[in-house]
């Protein structure tokens, strides 16, 4: 744990899980949720598997891999970056930037990048691996950096989100956000558009950044600190906003699931649930992974809830993601759980690698990538 007093990890507010489970308020030791059985209405497919290095590492991280174009790339703890050729797995580079990270691997418009756990970002060529700029921030980033055709966006733990020019690395602006004293580990990874930066903050507050002068448009509470005690009062936003057909949908931790309609910043509709996860969406819903673990499905429209899974109750799964007609989610123990979207039943189940999955799976062209904390990058399909 780092900063006691200041940053909680979310694993020790909702599952200091080590396989043998964690102790709850009351006291009383609870366990993860045990495998249920069913019968597997589809069958899972690997098409390749490849090693990423010396892993991820035992340390809180938000590492996943990140898709542009035909490749797919991976980091692991030590930062040693890798680029493989997404449908076969086929490495085509790597490079030793030997920096600790703890944040996911960025990716887009040809140029891929990496921050070491000292405040230190590079950002190198999707290409071949050749670094192309390298810049000082203020602060730790453990969420992966996100891009534009003009910028590359970095969020970091001290409330602060930095934009510089994706070509050159010059700095173009910093937006800078209050931090409460007391927080969750890590942030949430910005949305970026052409002309704005969507961020969600510890604060519980999302905000809309000019990306042409790094000043806010406009911001909007998704939650409001209650209780007495600073623990009972963290509001984070820390999973990823997701925008569908116009519409922005963002959770907090100890707060609501809202949406907001991002022309007019004005929430349209809101539900209570505790998240600290990226949010994912289809068949007209969107997914949720609760803070407790259980995943739950909305409505996108009216904001009902369709079905929730509990079945995965304090198994510390990963953010959701959709894949064909299901929606699926890692745990500790490394399975990757497949769900029915339109009911939450469990349709397959398939165990990746025994070190356990922390950092979020990804889905293209439906293939599953997911990056187990050993360091084993595996593409999954449906059948």
């Amino acid at each position: 744990m780092k900063r006691i007093g200041q940053i909680v990890t979310a694993g020790v507010l909702t599952a200091l899980i080590s396989g043998c489970g964690f102790f709850g308020d009351s006291g009383e030791e609870v366990k993860p949720s045990p495998l249920i059985s069913f019968e597997a209405e589809k069958q899972v497919d690997v098409l390749w598997s490849v090693a990423v290095g010396s892993g991820l590492g035992n340390k809180y991280h938000q590492i996943t891999p990140a898709i542009d174009g035909d490749k797919i790339f991976a980091v692991d703890k030590d930062g040693t970056v890798f680029a493989f050729v997404r449908e076969t797995g086929a490495k085509l580079w790597q490079v030793e930037m030997d920096v600790p990270v703890v944040g996911g691997v960025g990716a887009g418009y040809g140029k891929v990048a990496i921050a070491s756990e000292d405040g230190v970002v590079y950002v190198l060529s999707s290409e071949d691996g050749t670094e192309l700029w390298r810049s000082d921030v203020s602060s730790e980033v453990t969420a992966a950096a996100q891009f534009n055709q003009d910028l590359a966006v970095f969020q970091l733990i001290n409330g602060k989100v930095v934009a510089f020019d994706a070509a050159t690395g010059e700095h173009r602006w910093t937006f800078d956000s209050l931090v409460p004293r007391l927080t969750l580990r890590g942030t949430s990874v910005p949305i970026v558009t052409a002309d704005v930066t969507f961020a969600g903050f510890a604060s519980g507050k999302l905000v809309a950044i000019d990306n042409a002068k790094g000043s806010a448009i406009w911001e909007n509470r998704v939650a409001l600190p209650q209780g007495r005690s600073e623990l009972e009062r963290m509001v984070d936003i820390d999973g990823r906003p997701k925008l569908v057909d116009g519409m922005l949908y963002v959770t907090s931790y100890q707060g609501r699931l809202v949406a907001i309609n991002p022309y007019r910043a004005q929430v349209v509709w809101a539900q209570d649930v505790s998240s600290y996860r990226s949010l994912a969406e289809g068949f007209g819903n969107i997914y949720v992974s609760e803070a407790n673990d259980a995943v739950q499905a909305f409505d996108r429209s009216t904001s009902a809830s369709v079905w929730r899974q509990s079945d995965l109750e304090n198994r510390s799964i990963t953010s959701p993601v959709t894949l064909s007609s299901t929606v699926a989610v890692g745990d500790y123990e490394g399975y990757v759980h497949f769900m029915s979207q339109t009911d939450g039943h469990f349709v397959a189940r398939h165990k990746v690698d025994s070190s356990g999955l922390k950092g979020d799976m990804i889905a293209q062209d439906d293939v599953l990538y997911v990056l187990a904390n050993g360091g084993r990058l595996v593409a999954l399909s449906l059948q």
